[in-house]
Parts: C-alpha cells; structure tokens; sequence
C-alpha cells in the first residue's frame, strides 16, 4: 500500500491510500464520531465496502448526465429521510460522477458532512476523487455549480481496475498523459500502481499551494478547455479523458502559435499522448464556432478566453487568448487529421 499525504493548512490534510484491497482500510479512515454511513454509488460498479458501522447504500444513475442538481437534491433529502446527521459521514464508491455527486452532496448536506471516496476508476484515482473540487453540470458546461470540500480520506483500490471496460481506463489514462507535463516526467519509468500514486502526489502538491484554485492550481486543467467543450457538445460520443487527450494536443498547438513553445515540444506531446494510444486528432465535423463559444463559457475565463497552455517555466494559466488564435489552432488540427503528427 502507498500512502500519499495531502497537505492542506489548520491540520485538514488527509490521507490517499493506493494499492490493491485500499478499499478494505474505509472502516479505518471513518471518522470517530460517525454513527451511520451513507454510501453512495451506481448499481453497476460491483464494488462492496464495509465501513464498519450502521450503513445504507444510496445508489445514483450511470453517465455524465447523473451530475445535476436535481439528483443532489433527491440525495440530500434521502439522507435526511433516514436522519444522517452532520457528524456522520458520506462515502462515494465509484469514479468521478459518483464522487462529484458525492462531494457535492457532502459539501451541501447541514452545510458539510464528512466524506471519504473510494475510487474505483483510473480517472478518480489520478485526479476526480483527489483536491476537494465537486460538482454538477449544467445544460450551459461541466461543473459550473459546485463547492470545495475537502475529503477525510481517499481510497484507491488499484484492484478495482481489472475489471473497468477499456473504454473507462482510456479514458483515465488521457489524465495520465496530463501529468506528464505537470512534473510527471518520471512516470513512464514506474510500475502502475507506482504511476497511480505519483500522478496523485502531483495533484497533491498542487492543491496544497492553492486549495481554492486562485493561481496554481488552474492548471490541473490542462487540455480540459477544449476538452469540456467537446464533451459539453455532446456529438461527439468522447469520454471524459478521450478529449482531454485531444484537449492536450490542441493546448500545444496553441502555445506553439504563440510562440511560448517550439516544435519539438509539440511533438513531445504527440509521443506521450500517443504512447497511451490515445486519439489525437479531433473527431471530423467539429463545429468550430459551438466550440469556442462554449470554451468562452469555461470556468477559468475571467478576462476573455483562457487556456493553461505550456511554456518556459511550465504549464501556466494564460488569459485573453485571441479567438482568432483558437480558430486558427483548430483548423490546423483539422488539417493534420489522419496524417503523421512525427
């Protein structure tokens, strides 16, 4: 088992547990004063837990479209039903829907309940379940209603991942190529379950410099601007990590345009993105307008479009990207479908 620390100020750190059987340690990280446990989960992940107090299991749809304030308020009102107080505490047993589902809840539930996530998706244990960001969508983007609520403790059942279809594990493996270029230049020398927790350390890291995502922490979501506008759209049948992958390539076009990196970096992210056989070309018929004008939507666009975009000193938050410039990038990535991207 590898234990990752999360450093957070006023002693609200937490433990990230990886390895296979994580999940066996939930009744070790239950909070004390906890009485009754709500476990949160889908009706397919096939993953039970033991918190080792009274519990009841709460069950969510599947999919994307399960993040909606109407099912955190059916939640919310299921829990009070059965008297869940403030001092016990939630568990969301799944991956990144169940616990932005969960987290959400935790964070609105008498104003905070306690959460632990058991993750049981690639995506969730690099990144999803780790940091205290949740949230729902709404029909306008990804995740622009939610709150930080920081869990009491993450369990990464690496486990859990021989079973998860092919297409859940790409798309935990486009986060991974993330890390890459966040300080993960060590990863493809690590074992998998080494690989996990080094792309959680990462993320820990960032989000101890800056829990609320003021500064640093913003780029986490490298590759995800144009990644959550391919996904908002809806057409083009991607998960979530597919077009973060695309996202990341489209990222390093565009800082080669403005001349923040050279080619040789943009074929470096060709390889990594690539070495996970990941997609890089954006799908065909992409609607290049409803891309940027749900990109202009994006959470981080404060002064005009943003983007985390590579550079000298790394991978940094830049604002007031001309949409001219987007355009230009996504008709060059047009013209480079199905070519060599060497």
């Amino acid at each position: 088992m590898i234990r990752i620390e999360v450093p957070l100020n006023n002693g609200r750190g937490y433990p990230v547990l990886v390895g296979p059987g994580a999940a066996n340690e939930l009744a070790q990280v239950v909070p004390d004063a906890a009485q009754r446990v709500a476990v949160i989960t889908q009706e397919g992940i096939g993953v039970n837990v033991d918190p080792g107090r009274e519990h009841r299991v709460f069950l969510v749809p599947d999919g994307e479209q399960a993040k909606t304030l109407s099912n955190v308020e059916n939640l919310c009102r299921s829990l009070a039903q059965w008297g869940l107080t403030r001092q016990d505490c939630i568990v969301g047993v799944g991956g990144g829907v169940v616990t932005d589902l969960a987290g959400f809840t935790a964070a609105s539930y008498h104003r905070g309940t306690p959460v632990i996530h058991v993750a049981t998706t690639l995506l969730g244990q690099i990144d999803a379940a780790i940091g205290g960001k949740t949230g729902v969508n709404l029909p306008e983007g990804k995740n622009l209603v939610g709150a930080f609520w920081q869990p009491t403790a993450v369990l990464c059942d690496t486990a859990t991942l021989a079973t998860l279809p092919v297409a859940e594990m790409r798309s935990g493996l486009g986060e991974m190529a993330k890390y890459h270029f966040l300080g993960g230049q060590d990863l493809a020398g690590l074992s998998f379950d080494e690989k996990v927790a080094r792309c959680g350390e990462i993320k820990a890291q960032i989000v101890a410099e800056d829990e609320r995502e003021s500064g640093r922490r913003a780029i986490l979501n490298y590759g995800h601007t144009l990644g959550h506008a391919l996904e908002t759209t809806g057409q083009y049948g991607l998960r979530h990590g597919e077009a973060v992958a695309i996202g990341l390539i489209f990222a390093a076009h565009l800082a080669a345009s403005l001349g923040r990196i050279d080619q040789q970096r943009v074929t470096e992210h060709y390889q990594t993105v690539t070495g996970y056989d990941l997609n890089v070309d954006l799908p065909a018929g992409t609607d290049h307008q409803e891309l940027l004008a749900v990109m202009g939507r994006d959470k981080k666009a404060l002064n005009g479009l943003t983007f985390a975009l590579d550079g000298p000193q790394g991978v940094e938050v830049v604002a007031d990207i001309k949409p001219q410039d987007v355009l230009q990038t996504l008709n060059q990535m047009e013209e480079k479908r199905g070519t060599s991207h060497e």
